[in-house]
C-alpha cells in the first residue's frame, strides 16, 4: 500500500500524499484532483490567464478557508499581483495562474476551487482591478432549499429568453453546487455600467415568470423561488469554468449546451468522471459566444435599479428599526 509520504513531480512541480483522500464525502484522491486539473488545464487556464485569483483550500482535519493572500513560502515562478484592499487596509498579494506548473502546484497545496475576478486588470505601477477590462456578466442561479435541480434550469431558460429578446447571447455552465452560472461574454463595458447591466438583465427575467425566479437578495424575501444573482460584477469572483468544488463527490463547473440543459445534473461531471469523457476539445469554447456589445437600454434600465447589496442592507436595518420599537405583547 503506497504511503502516505509518497511524492512525485510532474512538469517540474513536487507532489506529496497523492494517494490520500481529497477531503470528506470527496470520492476522490488528491491524484485525482491534480490528473483532473491536468486533463483541463489548457481550457481552465485560458479562464484564469492574469486575473487576481482567490483558491479554496482544504487541507486534512480542517475546514476549508479561502486563500487570496499568496503565501511567503510559494516559489518563485508563481507570479503575483499587488491589489490594495480598502476592506482589509492592506495590499494582498494575488495570485496569477497562468501556466501548467502553477496550477499543479496549486493543487499540490490541496486548492480545489478557483475563483478569478470577472475582470483582467490594468498592469502598472499598482494593479488596478476595477479599472481593468470586464469582461463578460454573470447572472448566478441559486435554488432554494430542498428544490430539484429542475427548479434552476427553468430558471435558466429564462434568462435565455430574456438575453433573446434584448439581442444578447450567452452560455450556461453548472456551479459545480446547486445552481447554475449564465455567462455572457461583452466588450466596451466599464464596469458600473457592466454591473447596471447585470442588474437590468436579472430584473427583465423574474419579470418573465415572477412565480418561479426572484431577484429578492434576502432570503426571506425569495419565498421559495430561485434567486437570479446579479452581484457578481468585475472585480467580484466567480467559481470558474472546469474549477472543481468542495462537496460530496466533489463536483466540477461543467459547460452545457442550452439544447441539453434539461437532461443534465450536476452529479454527472466530477474531477474523476470528467477526465474519462474529455475527448481533448474545449467544450466551453465550443458554446461561448463571441465578446458583444450591450445595448444602452440595458444598461440605461440597470442604473434605475438599487444596488441588490446595499437595498438588502438598508431593509434589514429598517426591518430591525420596526421590530425594536414594537411594544412587547
Amino acid at each position: 500500500m503506497p504511503q502516505a509520504t509518497q511524492s512525485e513531480s510532474q512538469h517540474g512541480v513536487e507532489l506529496t500524499n497523492l494517494d490520500q483522500p481529497l477531503f470528506a464525502d470527496a470520492q476522490a484522491s488528491k491524484r485525482d484532483l491534480i490528473d483532473y486539473l491536468e486533463a483541463v488545464s489548457a481550457p481552465m487556464l485560458r479562464e484564469l490567464t492574469d486575473r487576481p485569483l482567490s483558491v479554496m483550500r482544504v487541507r486534512p482535519g480542517q475546514a476549508p478557508f479561502m486563500q487570496k493572500n499568496l503565501p511567503g513560502y510559494a516559489p518563485a515562478f508563481v507570479r503575483w499581483v499587488p491589489v490594495w484592499s480598502e476592506a482589509g487596509h492592506r495590499e494582498i498579494r494575488y495570485p496569477l495562474c497562468n501556466d501548467l506548473r502553477t496550477l499543479l502546484w496549486f493543487g499540490n497545496q490541496r486548492a480545489v476551487e478557483y475563483h478569478p475576478t470577472l475582470m483582467v486588470p490594468r498592469f502598472g505601477d499598482t494593479t488596478d482591478v476595477l479599472g481593468g477590462r470586464v469582461t463578460d456578466l454573470v447572472l448566478d442561479l441559486d435554488p432554494p432549499e430542498g428544490s430539484d435541480f429542475s427548479a434552476v434550469v427553468a430558471v435558466a431558460h429564462l434568462v435565455h429568453a430574456a438575453l433573446a429578446a434584448a439581442g444578447l447571447r450567452g452560455a450556461v455552465k453548472t456551479s459545480g453546487s446547486k445552481g447554475l452560472h449564465v455567462v455572457v461574454p461583452v466588450r466596451d463595458l466599464d464596469l458600473p455600467d457592466a454591473a447596471a447591466a447585470t442588474r437590468a438583465l436579472a430584473a427583465r427575467t423574474e419579470a418573465l415568470d415572477p412565480g418561479i425566479a426572484t431577484t429578492a437578495f434576502l432570503k426571506a424575501d425569495r419565498g421559495g423561488r430561485v434567486f437570479v444573482d446579479s452581484t457578481r460584477a468585475g472585480g467580484g469572483s466567480l467559481a470558474c469554468v472546469f474549477s472543481p468544488r468542495i462537496r460530496p463527490g466533489t463536483p466540477v463547473s461543467y459547460p452545457v449546451p442550452w439544447a441539453v440543459l434539461d437532461d443534465v445534473a450536476p452529479s454527472d461531471f466530477t474531477v474523476t468522471s470528467v477526465p474519462r469523457m474529455w475527448s481533448g476539445d474545449d467544450p466551453w469554447d465550443a458554446i461561448l459566444p463571441e465578446p458583444q456589445r450591450v445595448p444602452d437600454a440595458i444598461v440605461a434600465q440597470g442604473h434605475t435599479i438599487p444596488i441588490a447589496r446595499v437595498a438588502a442592507m438598508h431593509e434589514g436595518k429598517r426591518r430591525k428599526r420596526a421590530r425594536e420599537a414594537k411594544p412587547e405583547s
